[in-house]
């Protein structure tokens, strides 16, 4: 197993991308060194470790990094294959449908998702969240049929599409509670309600994810700056 002088970790509390790492190398039982950056003066072991995009999350497994969340993830589940439960299911064509819906809650899900996260009126959440719902109608469609009855999209256990789409959960509440939405109606998605309450439920997963209410209080300054005249272009 993996000693915290081996595995370091450099993320950001905030980041989603981050929780991704965190929760695989918590269901692994796997111990790090976790680096803590601050994402508007990136340190230079970031920087050389990631020169590419110099973004969070990076792995370091004994002085090689690794990074894209989604590629840690897998990583973490190959690298440590014989440790706890596999992330990705064992069948090949399982295995590209998890690839899959991971991809799709990056490039469909989270873009129109991210369009209610940055609305800062009334009008522009309402139509952020008519945009958002068919992705997450498609979703709920996706989880009967990989979940086949069961507790997860990975089936009995977490996987990769879970851990995807389970690391913007907090997020979504927080987003949720300021602009007065429901994003994961359990009347009008049962299947994700229900999964989300047994993901967070998961040890691993509420010890990566961040404080709801220190959430809260970034999310509403970020979004007192994104209102004013110097509004910021991105968000990290």
């Amino acid at each position: 197993m993996a000693s915290g002088g081996e595995l370091q970790l450099l993320g950001s509390w905030i980041s989603p991308y981050v929780i991704r790492a965190k929760v695989a190398l918590g269901l692994k039982g796997l111990s790090y060194e976790y680096f803590e950056e601050d994402l508007f003066s990136k340190s230079d072991l970031l920087v050389k470790s990631n020169p590419v995009h110099k973004k969070v999350p990076v792995l370091i497994h004994g002085g090689r990094p690794v990074c894209e969340s989604l590629v840690v993830v897998q990583y973490v589940d190959e690298a440590w294959a014989g440790t706890g439960s596999p992330l990705l299911p064992g069948d090949a064509h399982d295995r590209a449908t998890a690839r899959f819906w991971a991809a799709f809650i990056d490039d469909k899900f989270f873009v129109a998702w991210r369009e209610l996260f940055r609305s800062t009126t009334d009008e522009q959440r309402a139509e952020a969240f008519k945009n958002v719902v068919p992705q997450v109608e498609t979703l709920e469609q996706a989880f009967e049929e990989c979940s086949k009855g069961k507790a997860f999209f990975g089936g009995d256990a977490i996987g990769l599409a879970d851990i995807a789409l389970g690391s913007f959960l907090v997020w979504i509440q927080v987003v949720d509670e300021v602009s007065g939405t429901k994003l994961l109606d359990e009347a009008k998605f049962p299947g994700l309600a229900a999964w989300a309450e047994r993901f967070l439920a998961v040890d691993a997963v509420k010890e990566a994810m961040p404080d709801a209410g220190k959430l809260l209080e970034h999310y509403k300054g970020f979004l007192a700056k994104l209102a004013s005249p110097a509004a910021p272009t991105s968000y990290s």
